[in-house]
Order: C-alpha cells, then sequence, then structure tokens
C-alpha cells in the first residue's frame, strides 16, 4: 500500500556515514518481462511499454526482501536515537529511460518503500556513479555492470531472478560465504591446485597468519558497526549475520576464526559445512541476502527460493583480474582514509 505524505521519512541529507546500497531495478523489481520487450524490440517499443503499463504494479524482484528488511532496520535505528543517520540508504542505479521510470516511481510507492534516490542513465553504464552515491554495496543482474564495479573496488554482486519468498522483515539476516567472498580466495587457490592435503598443509603453517580481505569484508565491517548500536544499548539487534563455509571445523576452521578476531568482525553464526551442499543450511537460515562465488552454491540457493547473489571474485570466476582488483582496492582505502566516505 502506498505511503501517505505523513508516513514518507526523507533519508539523511548528510551521506557521510550512511550504509549506502545501489541496486538495479531488475534487482529491486522483477522485470524480465519488460526486458524482453526491451531486446526483441527496441528502446522506443520498451518506453511505449512501461508508459501503457505505468499503473500496472511490478512485481518484486530477487533483492526486494533484503531493500524491505534494511529499511526496516533504519526504523529500529531512529527508535534507538532519531538523530543517528548511520542507516542504510538505498540507491537504484539504473540503465532505463526517464520515461520509463514512472512506473518504476509507481510501484515503489505502492509497497510503502523509502527509496528517494535514483539514477536514470538511458542506457549507459550506470557503474560510473558508485563513486559518487559511495557505494558500500552494489547489487545488479546485469553481471558487465558487477564485474566493472568489483573491479573498481566496490563490493558487488549478480543477482538472479527467482521465486523468491516472503520473509518476514523483523531480522535482517545475511550470509557470507568464506573463501573469495568474505576472505581473500588465497586458500581456494591452494586447494584448486592440490586438492586437500596442500590445502590442510597450507592452512595448518598458517593457522596464525590472518587471511587477506575479500571483496565482501569491508562491507560486512560496516554491517557489523551497525550491530553495535544495539548491542551497546543491550536491546534485541534487527540484524543477524552468518558464515557458511565449505571449510572444515576442526582441520581448517581456526584460520577463519582466528581471521575474523584479528579484523575485530563479529559474525552471529559460524557453519563449517566440510564441503557438504548448503541447500539445507540456507532453508534454515532463510536469508535475505546469500553471498557467494560458487555457482553451484547459488543454484542450490535458488532452488530454496532465496535470494542468492553472485561475487564475481577469484580462482573459480574466470574473468577475475586479480591485480587490478587488487589495486583498486588498495585506491579505494587511501581515499578513505584521508577523510573520504
Amino acid at each position: 500500500m502506498a505511503a501517505s505524505l505523513y508516513d514518507i521519512v526523507q533519508p539523511p541529507k548528510d551521506t557521510r556515514n550512511t550504509l549506502v546500497i545501489a541496486l538495479s531495478a531488475r534487482a529491486l523489481f522483477d522485470l524480465e518481462t519488460e526486458d524482453r520487450v526491451f531486446q526483441e524490440h527496441g528502446l522506443e517499443a520498451y518506453i511505449q511499454y512501461m508508459v501503457e503499463r505505468e499503473d500496472v504494479i511490478l512485481p518484486k524482484g530477487p533483492a526486494f526482501q533484503f531493500v524491505r528488511s534494511a529499511l526496516a532496520v533504519n526504523d529500529h535505528i531512529r527508535e534507538l536515537d532519531p538523530k543517528d543517520i548511520e542507516l542504510f540508504d538505498i540507491v537504484i542505479v539504473s540503465r532505463n529511460h526517464t520515461q520509463a521510470a514512472v512506473r518504476l516511481i509507481n510501484s515503489i510507492n505502492h509497497y510503502g518503500l523509502c527509496l528517494e534516490r535514483l539514477s536514470l542513465t538511458e542506457g549507459t553504464d550506470p557503474t560510473t556513479y558508485l563513486e559518487a552515491w559511495k557505494v558500500d554495496l552494489f547489487l545488479s543482474p546485469e553481471e558487465g555492470d558487477v564485474r566493472r564495479a568489483i573491479q573498481a573496488g566496490y563490493p558487488a554482486a549478480v543477482v538472479y531472478q527467482s521465486e523468491t519468498a516472503d520473509l518476514p522483515h523483523d531480522e535482517l539476516r545475511i550470509v557470507f560465504d568464506g573463501d573469495a567472498v568474505l576472505f581473500s580466495d588465497e586458500a581456494e587457490r591452494v586447494y584448486q591446485e592440490g586438492g586437500f592435503p596442500l590445502f590442510f598443509q597450507n592452512e595448518t603453517v598458517k593457522v596464525s597468519t590472518p587471511l587477506d580481505e575479500g571483496p565482501m569484508t569491508k562491507f560486512a565491517l560496516r554491517i557489523s558497526a551497525m550491530q553495535q548500536k544495539f548491542h551497546k544499548k543491550r536491546v534485541p539487534c534487527p540484524i543477524r549475520t552468518y558464515l557458511l563455509t565449505a571449510r572444515s571445523g576442526a582441520s581448517t576452521g581456526k584460520r577463519a576464526i582466528l581471521t575474523l578476531r584479528h579484523w575485530c568482525l563479529q559474525i552471529d553464526e559460524c557453519n563449517f559445512n566440510a564441503g557438504a551442499g548448503k541447500g539445507a543450511m540456507l532453508r534454515a537460515i532463510r536469508p535475505h541476502l546469500y553471498l557467494d562465488d560458487s555457482q553451484r552454491n547459488i543454484d542450490a540457493a535458488l532452488q530454496e527460493n532465496i535470494c542468492a547473489a553472485r561475487v564475481l571474485y577469484g580462482v573459480q570466476d574466470k574473468g577475475t583480474e586479480r591485480e587490478p582488483i587488487q589495486k583498486a582496492l588498495r585506491k579505494k582505502e587511501r581515499s578513505e582514509s584521508n577523510g573520504e566516505k
């Protein structure tokens, strides 16, 4: 139901401390039919199709439940401190044409979502705006856009259309894979080269050496900092995080745990699957967002109707350009240390 004027809460004008989630319109809404119209008949036919259906509300897309729950967390933060501006800031960064956007806006208002920041690029590369928005996470079904975002040093993942079930939004649940997602792909590369024996040897020798950061480390740290608001006041936290890794617990789990400790990164629950499939665990957790680098694990999650997002990084992604990504991450860290968000 559309929000009334009295219900609208504007996002903070001071965005230096906000946690910015940028996503494409196709991540928020199911626009698969509309995309086929564009692909098969061109831009003018697409615009006409959207204009003629401006009052037809778009179905929910793969990241809809994640966005709705993130906005609900903002309500909890405001209850703790109405002046707190460290909130989720959701930005739509879309290739859509402006004339097609009325249907997007009508759908946003229909669902009562507080989404006021939009970039409509009319087909040009939307990732050029990630720096301007100071993005902490970018979600899109467009693999090329996600790859460019990651290579520029921004946490990003490909979301896939699925029959995502409605989830309660009183708690935001985020699941991270370990190697090549939360951690670097160092251990994954060793495993690919020498199997479990070499992987076990590497993890035993380096057990006290923290793993390097992965593409989602910074995002996880921002989430953890947001959780601390609730922990410090000893009130229930509306965010819960999970590590779901193929690592074994007793033999190779220690280095992962010590790495989290080194980063001062608190993950609420850690699940070491020892190579078993992740579908059953995901079914038990019912996350609003699941981040993994393995297409096999993504497919298993989609079968459970879970919002799964693939991180295009590491040895399992043939398109990864490792050195440019590492250089971009270092450049971004330097700009942040100089006072820029």
